[in-house]
């Protein structure tokens, strides 16, 4: 079969991820709230900050902002986690990152399924954050065998997801018809389901271990439990959301506010108590509850080098150790202080950033640039060229998560905005295996962007190759 008679997978990944808005919208009323909200805030940042739009519109980014998703779920066992990966893969997308989120207390390791390819990106840069339990970690042995037990049973795809997945492998993509079914039949794995697969006292005891634990457990499969928009003023956003009836977390994960936003920043609101009819349960009993999913909002900034990051890690974690938010996160204003004293070690300009190699930049020829090209060979030096106006620098867009912010959400909406602190327990090399590939190194592909604009942006002026 031709190829073009096939969607192409950028296509697939933006009628997906409508779909999947408009299922959790109709899931949960405060995301159209949430929505709303932070529509209206990017427009008058926009209106307020000309120049901030501009470089937007000059990096591709604009058009981008409202389509602007990233979701979230939990698998429970390899297999899921394998065959996720195939059906993302489809919807052009791929497993970048590892993240230990046992650092936090939470019990899994997860990735990002998302575009890697720049255009890609910026035709839709969905994303999901996709979290693998880790059973080892529950330390009542019989509990542990009950959880695997119960994990065996279940088949979180349906039937025609996996046999159009086999199809899209096999002969390279999907027709439209297959398409429209593939979204409808995948959508399924992400549906909340409100009866659960045990008992009540079963769930109360893997609750009791770890709540993620019940949540993965269960339930028939992962629901997605977070459909998160982009901000660009995400203060804005913590600051106003209790006027639209939506209490937010305490505290914003991620870096504090700046001139020049780093990596992610992250709030949220507590999850819904939902009602959960178990097995066993009379018709005339209550039913149970449960607590899982939950809105969150995100502001992204410039991804950080290897150097950055190792500094950003550093501020965090002495922040972290100075100040720890409590249960009741009473003390969320102590923390606040601390972490912006501490981030005042941290460079808080463009250039200074990009001089010092602390951040990723995306290269262009200027005008001035090219009309100098024109008159006479273009020999200087990179920064000289930037200083000269002659080449343009804007900061690369972070398109991953943070483990430390990723857990503090989590925490934070299975009942507590307290942190803790400890000690890692990494073990990629097991889930990759249970990925059946290797995760992507998210700094590669930053210095690979990072390069290619500069070769080409060099090419054009006629710079010669040999310039540093």
């Amino acid at each position: 079969m031709s190829t073009d008679a096939f969607v192409h997978p950028d296509e697939i990944r933006s009628m997906f991820s409508s779909a999947m808005s408009d299922m959790y919208r109709s899931e949960v009323p405060q995301y159209g709230t949430l929505m709303e909200l932070v529509s209206e805030i990017n427009q008058n940042m926009l209106e307020a900050d000309p120049k901030f739009a501009e470089s937007l519109e000059h990096n591709g980014e604009l058009e981008r902002i409202d389509l602007e998703r990233h979701g979230a779920i939990r698998l429970g066992k390899p297999e899921e986690l394998f065959n996720m990966r195939r059906l993302f893969a489809v919807m052009g997308m791929h497993p970048v990152g590892y993240y230990d989120l046992s650092v936090a207390g939470v019990p899994v390791h997860s990735t990002a399924f998302r575009p890697v390819d720049e255009e890609a990106l910026k035709r839709n840069p969905f994303r999901v954050f996709t979290s693998l339990l880790r059973l080892e970690l529950i330390e009542d042995e019989d509990l542990r065998k009950q959880a695997e037990s119960i994990l065996a049973k279940r088949d979180i795809f349906t039937a025609d997801a996996i046999k159009l997945i086999y199809l899209a492998e096999k002969n390279g993509g999907l027709t439209r018809s297959q398409t429209e079914q593939f979204v409808s039949e995948a959508l399924e794995t992400f549906r909340w389901h409100s009866d659960a697969t045990v008992t009540l006292e079963t769930y109360q005891k893997l609750h009791d271990a770890h709540r993620l634990i019940a949540d993965v457990v269960c339930f028939k499969g992962p629901h997605i439990n977070h459909l998160t928009p982009r901000t660009l003023d995400i203060d804005a956003v913590q600051q106003d959301m209790p006027k639209r009836g939506i209490t937010p977390k305490a505290i914003v994960e991620g870096p504090p506010a700046r001139s020049c936003p780093i990596v992610l920043r992250q709030t949220s609101f507590k999850a819904l108590e939902e009602s959960v009819n178990f097995i066993g349960n009379k018709a005339d009993e209550k039913a149970g509850t449960h607590t899982a999913r939950f809105g969150e909002i995100e502001q992204r900034g410039i991804a950080l080098t290897a150097e950055g990051r190792k500094l950003y890690d550093t501020l965090l974690a002495a922040t972290r150790l100075a100040v720890q938010i409590n249960a009741g996160g009473s003390n969320a204003r102590d923390y606040e202080t601390e972490l912006a004293e501490r981030f005042l070690a941290f460079p808080d300009d463009y250039e200074t950033l990009r001089v010092e190699k602390l951040a990723f930049f995306r290269y262009s020829p200027t005008k001035a640039g090219l009309n100098a090209a024109r008159k006479s060979e273009l020999t200087s030096s990179i920064d000289e060229l930037v200083d000269q106006g002659y080449l343009r620098a804007d900061p690369i867009i972070y398109e991953d998560f943070l483990p430390v912010s990723a857990a503090g959400i989590f925490q934070s909406n299975l009942g507590s905005d307290e942190q803790k602190n400890y000690s890692e327990q990494s073990n990629q090399d097991v889930f990759e295996e249970c990925l059946g590939a290797p995760v992507g190194d998210e700094l590669a592909l930053y210095a690979g962007l990072e390069q290619d604009s500069l070769n080409t942006a060099l090419e054009t002026l006629g710079v010669r190759k040999n310039v540093a």
